[in-house]
């Protein structure tokens, strides 16, 4: 299924999509925490929506919001997990994280849970008073179990799903705070969309290929399978010592391409649009303000 929430006649809802249809089941108040209650309650509230023949509206009619609007925690993400883009980011001068150029082990950080933002929302890069706003189309991973110590060959059971995220970035402020929070949690640098393609819909994760574009021209291009350190790994060593929980995004890294790359910096501008596209999850578009 392919999971949604979104605004219909004024009012916000909850669902899935059915070929070009919106299917609505929660509305109103309900539906800000209704695709979390979803993931939580696993196949058997999956189904549930499946067989409560919801009403259907045209899906080119509504608004589609990210899937999870107002996430429990903050998203957890991954740095410098494409080789070619550890490379890039370790020789731009703005690698402020560690000297090794390809990390030995996972590098995690997170974004704040008011940097989230949905598909067609402007992303207020006049936010960022330093003018160095990047773009960084990644995969999300949607926890869909709770878990501690789970191992790799588990990891993937403890997964609900998939989402296109971008992770977008004040370079200079990256920089000047040594770790990543200020620089990557400004309100809406985090758009997430249109929709959380569950397990099924998916198949083999890593056979997904991440694609970006900036006002049309593509910049980033790379298949899941070229991670550095995998979904299982990534699940394994955060549950080493903490607990996942159902509806926690894990944002598992940039490909190479991204705006710092090039020389001079292709840095974001107002008006820009940025299109994340993945392999079933559909495109997210924002536009920069």
């Amino acid at each position: 299924m392919k999971i949604i929430t979104f605004e219909t006649a004024g009012t916000l809802a909850a669902g899935y999509v059915d070929g070009g249809e919106a299917v609505i089941c929660a509305e109103g108040e309900t539906a800000r925490h209704a695709v979390l209650d979803v993931i939580d309650g696993g196949a058997a509230a999956l189904a549930a929506w499946r067989n409560a023949g919801g009403q259907r509206v045209p899906l080119a009619d509504v608004r589609l919001r990210a899937p999870v609007p107002e996430p429990l925690r903050d998203i957890f993400c991954v740095g410098k997990n494409y080789y070619a883009h550890a490379a890039e980011f370790h020789s731009s001068g703005f690698d402020s994280s560690a000297k090794e150029a390809v990390p030995s082990h996972p590098v995690i950080f997170t974004k704040a849970t008011t940097s989230v933002c949905g598909p067609g929302d402007v992303v207020r890069g006049s936010l960022d008073h330093t003018n160095s706003t990047d773009y960084e189309g990644e995969l999300g991973v949607v926890i869909g179990k709770r878990g501690f110590q789970v191992s790799k060959a588990d990891a993937l059971d403890h997964v609900f799903g998939y989402v296109a995220v971008n992770d977008v970035t004040s370079r200079i402020l990256q920089k000047q705070h040594n770790q990543w929070v200020i620089g990557k949690g400004i309100d809406t640098f985090c758009p997430m969309g249109p929709w959380i393609a569950t397990t099924d819909e998916i198949g083999d994760v890593r056979a997904l290929e991440v694609m970006t574009e900036i006002n049309g021209e593509e910049r980033q291009r790379a298949k899941v399978a070229d991670l550095i350190f995998d979904i299982p790994t990534l699940i394994e060593t955060m549950t080493r010592t903490m607990t996942l929980l159902p509806g926690d995004i894990i944002a598992t890294g940039t490909p190479v391409g991204v705006g710092i790359g090039f020389d001079p910096p292709k840095y974001l501008k107002a008006g820009d649009t940025m299109r994340v596209s993945i392999t079933g999850l559909g495109t997210l578009e924002n536009k920069i303000g």
